[in-house]
């Protein structure tokens, strides 16, 4: 699982600085790697957005998971 976590995050981190740069520059990256205008997408950049979405899922049932081990962690702590 640690290179999917590897993955996971530097996928997040592209879609961080995307949007980052949507906001302060008005210039979308992933678009511009992919040759297209501003917004624009083609099925590669939908491809990219779509894997960044599915981390961003993958990062919050991570986090998720975390925490209810944590949880259980701290009540078997407690007895």
């Amino acid at each position: 699982m640690r290179k999917l976590d590897v993955l996971a995050g530097g996928l997040l981190i592209v879609g961080g600085l995307n949007w980052g740069l949507v906001a302060i520059a008005e210039f979308d990256l992933v678009a511009w790697v992919f040759s297209e205008d501003f917004g624009g997408t083609n099925a590669a950049s939908r491809i990219v957005y779509g894997l960044v979405g599915a981390s961003a899922i993958y990062a919050i049932a991570a986090i998720a998971g975390r925490r209810s081990v944590g949880a259980q962690n701290t009540a078997t702590a407690s007895r």
